[in-house]
């Protein structure tokens, strides 16, 4: 007797990665070429996941900015969407020394405080979230987005 054949459907990964300045400017451009890249892979501007997605890297891409920041060194976006299913946000920059508290251990902001209010964004937005080290330096704050 011959067990049945199940054929499963390909999963197609795609992957944007791109360096930008340590500064305000390249976060915002980091946010605006996230948005333009999910448009191209299908996922138009305005939609939930989009508008989600937007918060996620400008939120992720400012505290890179703010607090990982190291003179001379750039920061990283990587977005990996997997159709319909899952869209992984990546921002890794070089400082090791300043992490940020791991998922479920944020205090809230400070009522009427300037700052503080980042990772809660990502907290509440994200299907989860990560502090990762990254080689040979630095950390990796990865939040995904399940989709389906």
């Amino acid at each position: 007797m011959t067990s049945p054949v199940t054929r499963e459907e390909p999963v197609t990964v795609r992957v944007f990665t791109q360096r930008f300045s340590s500064t305000p400017r390249g976060a915002r451009l980091a946010r605006h070429l996230a948005l333009h890249q999910l448009d191209r892979w299908g996922v138009p501007h305005g939609a939930t996941a989009s508008d989600t997605a937007a918060l996620l890297v400008a939120e992720l891409a400012a505290n890179a900015v703010t607090h990982g920041r190291v003179p001379g060194r750039d920061f990283e976006l990587t977005l990996a969407y997997t159709t319909g299913r899952l869209l992984r946000v990546d921002v890794s920059d070089t400082r090791t020394e300043r992490r940020p508290p791991e998922p479920g251990g944020l205090a809230g902001p400070v009522p009427l405080g300037e700052s503080g209010r980042g990772l809660v964004i990502v907290e509440a937005l994200a299907s989860r979230w990560e502090v990762l080290d990254r080689v040979p330096v630095g950390k990796t704050v990865r939040a995904e987005l399940d989709l389906g």
